[in-house]
């Protein structure tokens, strides 16, 4: 594939709700290109973007997957991505480093909420975009409905540009509005007669809107109701560029109809890499920021926005040039770790092949194996001239669970294997719990979970069970007591011996712990009282109600005896350990839960039904306000009933509503509620 210069490459996302169609459309683009040479298909198993076994298993798209291809003498770079919300890290990383959005809308759904949802990834990044509506030839397939569905969601710069002839089984052709053609089989035919006054309306729409975005063209429009086709040309460009007109589209993935007017339309209107002009950077350590021309003589700056883990080719890193050029066996400065990474053979990636180049320039995509320290989202450029592009912004995790091998021997090969997926998937979190033990994994929803078990097993060979965390309860006491612990052995040889008087007493929350030395008169001796410490914090480790870290009590060690012989360490830990189980249980000991600051974001028609399942969830309602459309509900809720709301919130909002969530603090749990938390504790034991 030979090098293209900037104002001759499109980079684009393929945006949508799940099924809509995105990965057939990128697969009929490429075999319309000549880039492949055979029509892959989802369905069938064998398409160029879905390569991944889990992908080809569920006929769905997981990962971004990229992939260009040469039409009219240009560069289509092609990156498509899930529709799945569990994925939504993979969309967002894609439309980092792309210039527009294709929104996909399959012909017989219209708006659904993944539509809504890609339409508001676009916005974040304020990307340009067309509209396809796809599957014109699917039954039920309705264009009017839904661009009038479009229009009144997104509003009225929502404008199509080409109208569907016949529609489902009937489906045979499309009508360009702007140049007032038609096309079918690949030939011009005449439009049909019934369409024509649609036609007319739209282009009278488009006329409109093109002319009162520019004065001199509505003096123009108001002389001669009308504007001549290169003023409307030319207006109509420029204003899908700048994302002021968002044109509409149509045609048939599955059977190749509308995909050469579609290519030729991203070409036409869609703005190439070099239109950024500049591309700004930080200077590492200094916080000043720099501009660098977006062009091939600039010094180096790349984006790492995906990593590929293989067990077997091992690290695959795919990057956007910025500025500058990338060459093969060569070095380049990871600026985000300040490390040199060794640079081999550079590739362009189609789907899972790489194509080896000896070089990627400016505002292209690019790939390059077994880099060792590079993960998603850092920079690289030259050490003469060190960067930092802006990071991506990938969603926190939602669903937690505890992950439980099921061979004992395969503990170490799951934290290898987790470690691996990560540096593939930023939206995935592990860590140990360090009070209940448990492995957590933390992803964006159980499907996404779901598919990381079944790469853990796949590409690592370790079978797990995903459970629900425990809560990392706490114990602690409300009131006081003073207790004796006596440890005493004696049966010929040398005994044990170690006796204590210990007053436990309840501390402010979150003061933790106190240990306090009221011994007078030797009553026991110096070298004895931290094995008595030792005693207590041990115990407190391991719980005493229902086995879970006792916090915020003093202890004193008031009095005592020791015998000159049979006394020791141990004895006096173990006397210890005996009089605070004791004790403890005389002085009002209680359960505490953590309770977490929860913020809930949703569509107003959602409010009343998540108010009402947080406050059966024993949640505190904090506040409302409303941001950006949307209503935002913050409310403290304890830990123990929160571990399924990703699923739950999806499950009442459709997917509409997202949320976050941190600790926030401990309180008592109700007393019906530590009476079976205590009982299954004892009956686990």
């Amino acid at each position: 594939m030979k090098s293209y210069a900037m104002d001759k490459l499109r980079n684009f996302i393929l945006v949508g709700h799940g099924g809509c169609g995105k990965t057939m459309l990128a697969e009929a683009m490429l075999y319309n290109a000549k880039a492949t040479d055979r029509f892959g298909k989802v369905d069938e198993g064998n398409s160029v973007m879905d390569h991944d076994p889990e992908e080809i298993k569920r006929k769905i798209s997981i990962n971004t997957a990229v992939a260009p291809c040469e039409f009219k003498d240009h560069k289509l770079n092609i990156v498509d991505t899930p529709g799945f919300f569990d994925f939504v890290g993979e969309v967002k990383s894609a439309s980092r480093v792309v210039e527009a959005g294709i929104l996909v809308v399959c012909a017989t759904g219209g708006v659904e909420v993944g539509t809504e949802k890609s339409w508001d990834y676009l916005n974040e990044r304020s990307l340009p975009r067309l509209v396809f509506i796809n599957k014109m030839d699917r039954e039920n397939a309705n264009f009017s409905k839904a661009v009038s569905a479009l229009r009144e969601k997104f509003g009225n710069r929502i404008i199509p540009i080409q109208l569907p002839i016949g529609e489902a089984e009937n489906f045979a052709g499309i009508v360009d509005i702007i140049n007032k053609k038609a096309w079918q089989d690949g030939k011009e035919v005449p439009i049909p007669a019934e369409l024509s006054g649609e036609v007319d309306n739209y282009y009278q729409m488009l006329t409109e809107a093109v002319a009162e975005s520019d004065e001199e063209l509505l003096d123009k429009y108001l002389e001669n109701d009308a504007l001549s086709p290169e003023d409307l040309l030319t207006g109509f460009r420029r204003e899908t560029m700048k994302g002021e007109i968002v044109p509409v589209l149509c045609g048939s993935a599955l059977k190749s109809v509308g995909i050469t007017e579609l290519m030729e339309t991203i070409i036409q209107t869609l703005p190439s890499p070099d239109v950024a002009g500049v591309v700004e950077a930080e200077i590492p350590g200094k916080g000043e920021m720099v501009e660098l021309k977006a062009s091939r003589e600039e010094t180096l700056s790349a984006l790492v926005f995906k990593t590929m883990a293989d067990p077997f080719v091992g690290k695959l890193t795919l990057f956007r040039v910025y500025s500058g050029v990338g060459k093969s066996d060569s070095h380049f400065l990871n600026s985000s770790r300040n490390q040199e990474e060794r640079i081999g053979q550079l590739f362009l990636i189609k789907g899972k092949n790489q194509i080896p180049v000896t070089e990627v320039g400016a505002g292209d995509i690019g790939a390059v194996a077994k880099l060792q320290v590079t993960a998603t989202g850092d920079t690289l450029c030259t050490k003469d001239r060190p960067v930092l592009l802006p990071g991506i912004d990938f969603p926190k995790p939602r669903l937690v669970m505890a992950v439980y091998p099921k061979g004992k021997s395969d503990e170490e090969k799951i934290s290898s294997g987790l470690h691996r997926l990560v540096e593939e998937d930023p939206t995935i979190k592990v860590e140990k719990d360090t009070t209940t033990k448990e492995l957590l994994l933390a992803g964006l929803g159980d499907l996404h979970l779901e598919v990381i078990t079944s790469k853990l097993q796949k590409k690592f060979g370790v079978e797990v069970d995903l459970k629900t965390p425990k809560v990392p309860y706490r114990e602690t006491i409300r009131g006081t007591s003073k207790v004796e612990g006596k440890h005493k052995k004696q049966s010929g040889g040398r005994g044990q011996y170690g006796h204590v008087w210990l007053e436990i007493e309840p501390l402010p929350t979150g003061t933790g712990f106190e240990f306090v030395d009221k011994i007078f008169g030797g009553a026991v001796p110096k070298q004895y009282i931290p094995a008595v410490e030792k005693g207590v914090r041990e115990t407190m480790d391991e719980g005493i109600l229902a086995g879970y870290p006792v916090v915020d009590i003093k202890v004193t060690l008031y009095d005592g005896s020791y015998h000159s012989v049979d006394s020791s360490e141990m004895a006096f830990k173990i006397a210890a350990s005996m009089a605070l189980k004791k004790g403890f249980v005389e002085a009002q000991p209680i359960l505490l839960e953590p309770v977490m600051k929860v913020r809930v974001v949703v569509p107003e028609e959602y409010m009343g039904d998540i108010i009402g399942d947080l406050n059966k969830k024993r949640g505190r309602i904090l506040g409302m306000e409303p941001q950006n459309g949307m209503q935002v509900i913050n409310a403290l809720v304890p830990q123990a009933e929160m571990s399924q709301y990703s699923v739950d919130l999806r499950s009442i909002t459709q997917g509409r509503g997202d949320f976050e969530m941190e600790f926030d603090h401990y309180e008592e749990v109700p007393p019906n509620l530590a009476e079976e938390i205590v009982a299954n504790a004892k009956a686990a034991e």
